[in-house]
């Protein structure tokens, strides 16, 4: 401990309004040393699910899955239907794209993203050859603003 210069005396360290000591946080009853986090990196080229198993789990990455979301993945079971696979194709795309920011030189998984992006492509222009529009931005002028007629996709008797 280093002594005040003022009073040659150990100095102690200062107290924070909470009454923890410097280098503490406030816990429910009492002070406790403050945390320092660590996230492990993710390998190259991880194990992946497939687009729909990464739908339902929230994640591409069977590493980033957490155990208590059995349950809620027991009840949301999607039927596969055109519009849930765009949607299963988007959700892989944006998970491949955040894999990305920080493995750019995985060319396995940029290959697989590319890959991704085409099918979705192809399968919006499929979809909205048999059911319409998608987004409002998929107007035509000759559509005018009737961008989607009843009965919605995600309606009983609408076409998803």
């Amino acid at each position: 401990m280093e002594n005040n210069p003022d009073t040659n005396k150990p100095s102690t360290p200062p107290t924070a309004p909470n009454g923890c000591g410097a280098g503490q946080g406030s816990l429910p009853g009492r002070c406790g040393a403050l945390a320092f986090p660590f996230v492990a990196m993710q390998e190259n080229n991880p194990v992946r699910f497939s687009r729909m198993e990464a739908l339902q789990t929230g994640t591409l990455f069977p590493g980033l899955d957490l155990p208590f979301k059995a349950a809620i993945q027991a009840k949301t079971q999607l039927k596969n239907t055109a519009l849930v696979e765009l949607m299963a194709l988007d959700f892989a795309i944006d998970e491949l794209g955040l894999y990305l920011v920080t493995h750019s030189q995985d060319q396995e998984a940029l290959q697989l993203y590319w890959s991704y992006i085409k099918l979705a492509q192809e399968g919006r222009q499929k979809y909205q050859e048999l059911y319409g529009p998608l987004l409002q931005t998929d107007l035509t002028p000759e559509d005018g603003y009737a961008w989607l007629k009843d009965p919605w996709p995600w309606d009983e008797g609408g076409n998803a």
